[in-house]
């Protein structure tokens, strides 16, 4: 069994708890750490937390992408809205291809999930260290310069979260 997997589905399983039930009384946190406790033994095992890292500057990097992804998200929502409201709308639609330096199948996940969740990009595929994704505005189908544009801004954390 792997005890850093058990143990991190735990400690989220428990603050998920907390954050749904938004109380924090003694009652309340006893009843959420035995679920929680009860869940990361059945669930942990067979997670992917393995390919965490759990250092203090894998700790700050995850900190920083989520600031990074939420800057992304609004950026992009800004960007959506006013080709939608444009009286000409402004789009390039293609499916370009990128790389990734992600090693595991998780941190490339992760970077599926940050592109998809930016408004105008969504990953229709991934093989290997090959994505897919379906871009409201093309600047380029070059592999490069696709990667550059999309995926370098989210890969440079998860690679330090996720190797």
């Amino acid at each position: 069994m792997n005890v850093k997997a058990v143990f991190l589905t735990t400690i989220f399983g428990f603050l998920l708890w907390l954050g749904l039930t938004l109380q924090v009384d003694p009652y309340n946190m006893a009843i959420g750490g035995v679920v929680a406790l009860l869940l990361g033994g059945i669930f942990g095992a067979k997670s992917s937390w393995r390919d965490l890292k759990l250092t203090p500057r894998s700790i700050l990097a995850v900190a920083i992408w989520v600031v990074v992804l939420m800057i992304e998200i609004v950026r992009s929502t800004i960007d959506v809205m006013l080709r939608v409201i444009a009286p000409r709308v402004r789009i390039n639609p293609a499916i370009v291809e990128v790389k990734t330096r992600l090693k595991t199948k998780t941190g490339r996940l992760a970077l599926a999930s940050s592109i998809t969740l930016t408004p105008g990009t969504l990953t229709a595929d991934i093989q290997d260290d090959r994505l897919y994704i379906h871009w409201i505005d093309a600047q380029s189908t070059d592999v490069d310069a696709a990667t550059r544009e999309i995926v370098r801004k989210f890969e440079k954390h998860l690679e330090v979260i996720f190797g």
